[in-house]
């Protein structure tokens, strides 16, 4: 007889794993914040720092080396009855127009002729855009000896034509003038090869459209090109009034007496020039700050007088928007039909 034997059953206990932890997003993304750090790090420290700094002492007499004294809005009721200072806007609002305006004439003309150019536009890209990289030191040296009073070259040939002498370097247009040059000839190309790109972008078709309706080279540049090209002369004007403002190494370089940077007369004093010869030669540091907060406030004020003519009017945005909207449209259409006649 067969016996058999029963075993009791063996109570399986299931252990419990414990669930993972969600990763943390922190610890995660810590190896991009180690890799944007140093960005930051410098910035905080060369760009941050100085602009909060500068704040801080325009509030207070510093000679950069003793103790801060207080004194509260007293430089900038100082700055409002500075006649040098008052000087300098002026100087520096001239010059700014003498380059600017010219300079951005001269640019768009520049553009529109390398843009209908048929050879060398590449040589003459490059050509236009040798003075922007050109050391500024270098340039000024040079139109100083053009604009020199007695043996420049500019005063030479007037001479030559009958035109009697001009004291370029000592009289108050002159040095102006002589300045505004120097600006000119160094950024034309620079604005010309932005305009360039600009006319690059409007579709040709809408030249076609304007040749179809029987407009002339001069209506096509004057009501298609420069009302289509207005973002980007807003951006070149603003970019230049945001320069022309701080103008300082031309006349610098152009008046190297320590003792008078801005020439006879303080002709060609600039805004800038003068917080350097009130921070860094009168060693009032307080009020070359005060200076510099004043010229943030007139960059941010012409900067929105030129938002306010160039940029247009919002009924006068929506046209061009769609004016856009119709090179897109058009563009789609040419597109499809390219398309149906390869098949």
């Amino acid at each position: 007889m067969a016996v058999t034997s029963k075993t009791a059953p063996v109570a399986v206990t299931a252990t419990a794993i414990p669930a993972e932890k969600p990763p943390n997003k922190y610890r995660q993304a810590l190896p991009q914040y180690a890799a944007v750090a140093p960005f930051f790090v410098l910035f905080a420290i060369f760009g941050a720092f100085p602009v909060l700094f500068s704040i801080w002492i325009s509030f207070h007499s510093w000679d950069g080396i003793g103790p801060m004294t207080w004194v509260g809005l007293e430089q900038y009721r100082y700055l409002l009855s500075d006649a040098t200072f008052w000087q300098t806007i002026g100087n520096t609002l001239i010059i700014w127009v003498l380059s600017t305006v010219p300079m951005l004439l001269l640019a768009l003309v520049i553009a529109n002729a390398l843009h209908n150019a048929t050879r060398l536009r590449t040589f003459y890209r490059i050509a236009y855009f040798i003075p922007n990289v050109t050391s500024v030191v270098a340039i000024t040296l040079v139109f100083g000896s053009i604009f020199s009073n007695n043996f420049g070259l500019l005063n030479a040939f007037l001479q030559s034509i009958g035109v009697g002498q001009v004291e370029w370097l000592t009289s108050p247009w002159g040095i102006k003038i002589a300045i505004a040059t120097i600006v000119t000839w160094r950024w034309v190309g620079y604005n010309a090869i932005i305009y360039l790109a600009g006319l690059q972008a409007i579709s040709a078709d809408v030249y076609e459209a304007a040749k179809v309706d029987g407009a002339s080279p001069r209506q096509t540049f004057w009501r298609i090109t420069v009302p289509m090209m207005r973002p980007v002369i807003l951006f070149t004007a603003v970019t230049s009034t945001i320069g022309g403002l701080q103008i300082f190494t031309e006349s610098r370089v152009l008046f190297g007496d320590t003792n008078n940077i801005g020439g006879p007369g303080d002709a060609g004093l600039t805004i800038v020039s003068y917080l350097y010869q009130s921070a860094f030669i009168k060693n009032q540091f307080g009020y070359g700050a005060a200076i510099g907060w004043a010229l943030f406030i007139l960059i941010v004020l012409f900067s929105i007088i030129n938002w306010r003519l160039i940029g247009g009017t919002d009924d006068e945005r929506l046209t061009r928007r769609a004016a856009r909207r119709v090179e897109r449209r058009i563009a789609a259409q040419n597109a499809k039909r390219e398309a149906a006649d390869v098949r």
